[in-house]
């Protein structure tokens, strides 16, 4: 969901911006979440059994992100859906 509302307020900051000439109002958005799209990344890489230092290899985290999940407890913790 956090990155289903960032794509969204991601396009509707842009397109203020855009629309007002003012891309610093877009600069400072990316730059606050930048950090909680890392922790997310971060928590879905464990979700699969990754560890977080997974993103920074650029192909191979975009198919992890999109796999299913360990089911059950990993050495990261329980399940996310069974919390």
């Amino acid at each position: 969901m956090f990155v289903l509302f960032n794509i969204l307020i991601s396009f509707v900051v842009g397109f203020i911006c855009g629309f007002i000439g003012v891309p610093e109002l877009a600069n400072l958005y990316s730059l606050a979440v930048l950090v909680p799209s890392i922790a997310v990344g971060v928590r879905r890489m464990h979700d699969v059994g990754k560890s977080g230092w997974f993103l920074l290899i650029p192909i191979y985290n975009l198919i992890l992100a999109v796999t299913e999940g360990e089911k059950g407890e990993n050495e990261y913790g329980q399940e996310p859906v069974s919390e």
